[in-house]
Parts: structure tokens; sequence; C-alpha cells
């Protein structure tokens, strides 16, 4: 029966992996392992245990040519790989996780879920850098954008929450977490987002630096002797909140040492504050205006004060929060402040109910 269509939902992350099998929106069965080199035993355990109608995964660059959910065939995953270098941290670990499943299990359709996706219909002055456009056509160089499947998901489940229609009006999404993201979405089409042609661009996040100064990058390389690979492999692994704190990078352990007193802990915490507040301002003015504001992600669910922040940077646009309802918000919450003409929500990252949803349409869309 097509729909009791059962997904299991891969999501490799840098280090990590998460296996959801979903019925409908129920999870049958799931597991997470914090530390994972990309060996297939968890996989083939998994499968061998609960069995799957179809496999999604999600993967962090689709390019130019992957700008839906599809089925991965030899062809599909090639091009996947050729893309490697634009998302080095994410990109092999989803790959590994793809290939061992369509070696287990041939034949069960295997689903490519792209974090660009979401982003291919950037208007054309949103996606195109201003580059000669024979580069620009040459290379397929554009603002990509990431964290597309939790977008997706953050904007239609905010509107259910405060009672909004779905894709419709003014939505800032706040994907918050060790890489971080905003997507300005009108009318539940992203208008202009903060990632580009890589994950590194946009906000400090915990070890990546966001945007610098182009000029910045050549002087370190031509004047100080900077090798290039050092300067990337600094700027996404030790820069950031890390980098400025000393600490992790993790938010939490940064919140931990400015509350002790530590001077670089705070000028840190500022420093990615600052971020936050520039770059939601400079998405509400895409917008004209504003009706949602969604916080998704483990910063964005589990901080309170940088919500907090955020929302009272945006209070020239109507955002408002109560305050008790933001200490307080657990999972998905409502946390508007009564009266406030735009609404705010805390939305629990499901990037797994937006692979499973993406994955049913493509296998249904190749049987029919």
């Amino acid at each position: 029966m097509v729909g009791a269509m059962r997904v299991l939902a891969v999501n490799a992350g840098s280090s990590s992996l998460k296996l959801v099998l979903l019925d409908g929106d129920d999870v049958v069965a799931h597991e997470h392992l914090e530390r994972w080199e990309g060996e297939p035993e968890p996989i083939r355990r998994f499968l061998d245990e609960h069995g799957a109608d179809a496999i999604g995964h999600r993967v962090v660059h689709g390019g130019n040519r992957i700008v839906t959910a599809t089925v991965a065939d030899d062809d599909v995953v090639d091009y996947l790989a050729s893309l490697t270098e634009l998302a080095p941290l994410h990109q092999p670990r989803a790959l590994g996780g793809l290939r061992t499943a369509r070696s287990i299990a041939p034949g069960t359709p295997s689903v490519v879920c792209v974090d660009t996706a979401f982003h291919a219909g950037l208007p054309p002055a949103a996606a195109t850098y201003a580059l000669p456009r024979e580069w620009n056509r040459k290379w397929s160089l554009r603002r990509y954008g990431f964290h597309g499947l939790s977008h997706s998901y953050a904007v239609v489940r905010g509107a259910d929450l405060t009672g909004l229609p779905p894709r419709q009006g003014r939505v800032l999404s706040c994907h918050l977490g060790a890489g971080a993201s905003m997507a300005a979405v009108r009318d539940g089409r992203c208008a202009d987002t903060t990632m580009g042609f890589t994950p590194e661009e946009g906000l400090v996040m915990n070890t990546r630096s966001g945007t610098v100064d182009p000029g910045l990058i050549g002087y370190l390389i031509n004047t100080k002797g900077v090798a290039p690979q050092e300067l990337f492999d600094v700027l996404a692994k030790r820069s950031g909140l890390a980098g400025l704190s000393g600490t992790s990078g993790d938010l939490r352990d940064v919140l931990t040492a400015r509350s002790e007193g530590d001077g670089d802990a705070a000028v840190a915490f500022d420093v990615y504050r600052r971020s936050l507040v520039r770059y939601a301002g400079a998405m509400v003015a895409v917008l004209g205006g504003l009706d949602l504001l969604v916080f998704t992600g483990g910063t964005g669910e589990h901080q309170p004060p940088v919500r907090a922040a955020v929302c009272e940077a945006l209070s020239f646009a109507g955002a408002a929060l109560d305050p008790e309802r933001n200490e307080a918000a657990s999972g998905d919450a409502d946390i508007t402040a009564v009266g406030a003409p735009v609404r705010t929500a805390v939305v629990q990252a499901r990037e797994d109910l937006e692979i499973a949803r993406q994955t049913r349409a493509a296998v249904r869309a190749r049987r029919s």
C-alpha cells in the first residue's frame, strides 16, 4: 500500500549518524551515534532489524543539478561526489551512508534530499555573486544556501504552531546550531539566505568564522605567508566562538566561561550576538517586514538569551516574545508576547520528517 511507505531517514553529520525509521510521522525506531567514522555496520544492522520501503539521505550540497529530492543512481552519486570540496566536512559522510545503503539494499530506492534544494529558486539578485559573469557561468558560482531541510520544516511547523496560514506571509527562519544560517522566506519560497557557495559564509558559528573580508584572506596569504589550506582549515575549524573564546566553541561553554568573568568569552558572545542581529535585520529588510520568526537547531531551541537578543533587535518590525514562555519553552512552542503583531515560535529540528516527506514524493513520482 503506497500510503504506508516506511522511510528510513539517514542523516550523516560531520562526525555523527542519525537513523530514524518513520511510518507517516510516527517514529518506529531510531539510533543516534555521536561518533561515526563511515563504517557500514550500523546501517546494515538497522536495516536487517527493521527494514524499510525507501531510504532518504540528507546530503548537504546538491550543486546546480540536484534541485529536488532525487532517486539515486550511479550518475547522481558521482555528481554529488564531485561537490565534496564545497562541503568537505559533510559531503563524504553523506556519500558513505548513501553508498552503504545502495549496496546493502539495492532493491530499496535510496533518495537524496539536499539542503541546497530549498534555496534553488533564489531570485538572481540574491543568488548571484558580483564576480565576472564568465566565471559565474563556467564554474556555476552562485549562492546555494544550506540547512534547507531544516528551514523547510521549521517554516511550515512554525506557522502551524502560531495559527498562521502555511506557506504564506513573511517568515524569518533561524537555524542556530554548531552550523547556523537564516532564511528569509516569502510565501513558502526562499527569498534570501545567509550561507552561500559553501556553508562557511554568513553568521558567526561554533568553529566557523562566517563572512570575513576577502581582502583579509588575501592579506594573510600574500603578506603573512599563511598557506591557503591552513587558512581555510582555520576558518572552518578553529574560528568562530571557539577561536574567539578559547573554548570548544559550544555556546554553552562560552556562556559558562562568560559567567565566570572570562573577558574573551564575553567578547565572543557579543560578536556572535551582533552577527545574529546584523543578518536578522538584513533578512527582514529583504522581506519588507515580518509576520513570523522561527528558531530551530540546538542553540535556537535551547538558549532563551539568544532568542531574546534577536527578538529585541527586531522589535522595530513588531517582534516581541513573552519572557516566561521563552524561558519555559521545551520542544515546539509559541513564545509570542500578547498583542505582538509578529508571531515567534520555537521548533524542534526534525529534518527526519522532511527527509521522509521528500523521499515519499520522489519515490511516488518515479513510480508514476
